[in-house]
């Protein structure tokens, strides 16, 4: 097989997930700008999701948020999906939204609030019983504002606790995702503010619990790929979420700050063997002036793009240049695989996958769209407000 062929082979294998949120009105945290045609329930996101992954061909699941999510027969949502050439992906929790969390969830100094958060996490093991998900995903945004509000120690021993416990209630192939986030809301000390601190939790608990890195939750100049690098070194790396942030946390659509920091990414989860391995590639994004559907088609465009170029290192050059100590030669493998137009090669790669070589103006011509906007009046749209 020719380099080229390697290529688009792996390619072809290539699984985003789309996040089901991302589909219903979401936004900042000052305002949230309703669309027409939005889902007004989880198997309208569903439906929406289906043209991604028809107009795409590599965005076969669907990651659920719970309560946003909520059924009375998540057997039957899995079946809709199924219908519709999907899958259930991970089942995101939400300790966040409650007024019982205002001092933190797991991490709360009353047990009775502690409690709750954990019997939440169990009910989402439930739901992945039910719907055949694998990944429970967790993020919380348990911290302190001020020095002496809580016992910091004592806040991780509260975790470890709760992690403990739903780590134990997981089925054999089922995997707890950890994330992480550098602050907010909580601005003087976040329980889980960065991956060495998740890297922890999951290595006490087992094979079963692996890190998530989400691409928009570091500090400025932070190196992500060596982050990357080292889970995958570890066998610790679960999953990404991925996106763009301009400031902070904005959940904006992958590669639109920085497509060379996610072809950097890109190429150590290649590297390290995460392309091939059990890395869950998630999309975690809102989309709020922009139009919904077409901005997660172009969001997984841009990780095939970041992809096609980190496939193209000439990995055996990039070799002999660093044992050579040749740093610019090293450094000019890695520039001209990122400079590469891989455009023409991905258009090879849906017409061989039997889809349209331009899924953007495909969805356009579709008229889906217009179909929704007719269609979906009336009831509540989907969404976390703001």
């Amino acid at each position: 097989m020719t380099e080229r062929a390697a290529v688009k082979a792996a390619l072809k294998t290539q699984a985003v997930e789309t996040p089901s949120w991302a589909y219903g009105n979401s936004g900042t945290r000052f305002k949230v700008f309703a669309q027409q045609g939005v889902p007004r329930d989880p198997r309208e996101k569903l439906d929406d999701a289906a043209k991604v992954h028809a107009f795409t061909g590599v965005a076969p699941s669907v990651a659920l948020h719970i309560p946003w999510d909520r059924v009375d027969d998540y057997a039957a949502l899995a079946r809709h999906a199924e219908d519709r050439g999907l899958r259930l992906g991970a089942v995101n929790s939400n300790t966040f939204q409650d007024d019982d969390y205002r001092l933190g969830s797991v991490c709360h100094p009353d047990v009775a609030v502690r409690r709750k958060a954990v019997d939440h996490l169990l009910e989402c093991v439930d739901i992945m019983d039910a719907t055949g998900s694998k990944d429970l995903k967790l993020w919380f945004a348990d911290g302190t504002n001020y020095p002496g509000q809580d016992d910091i120690r004592a806040r991780q021993d509260r975790l470890a606790e709760a992690l403990a416990e739903v780590y134990g209630r997981l089925g054999d192939d089922q995997r707890m995702l950890l994330e992480y986030k550098l602050f907010e809301p909580a601005f003087y000390a976040t329980d889980v503010p960065d991956w060495g601190t998740a890297y922890a939790h999951c290595l006490k608990l087992g094979p079963k619990a692996q890190v998530v890195v989400d691409t928009g939750h570091h500090a400025p100049g932070t190196n992500i790929e060596f982050i990357v690098a080292t889970l995958l070194r570890e066998e610790k790396l679960g999953g990404f979420d991925f996106n763009s942030r301009f400031y902070a946390d904005d959940d904006l659509m992958v590669g639109a700050a920085d497509p060379f920091q996610l072809f950097r990414i890109m190429y150590e989860v290649v590297r390290g063997g995460g392309f091939t391995a059990d890395v869950a590639f998630m999309l975690d994004q809102c989309h709020n002036v922009e139009s919904k559907i077409p901005a997660i088609i172009r969001s997984v465009m841009n990780v095939q793009e970041a992809t096609a170029k980190a496939l193209l290192v000439d990995r055996p050059a990039l070799a002999d240049a660093q044992r050579a100590g040749d740093v610019l030669g090293a450094n000019a493998v890695l520039m001209d695989a990122f400079n590469t137009d891989v455009r023409p090669l991905l258009r090879e790669v849906r017409e061989e996958m039997g889809l349209d070589p331009d899924p953007m103006a495909a969805y356009a011509r579709s008229g889906w769209a217009e179909k929704i906007v007719a269609e979906r009046v009336g009831g509540v749209q989907a969404g976390w407000g703001a």
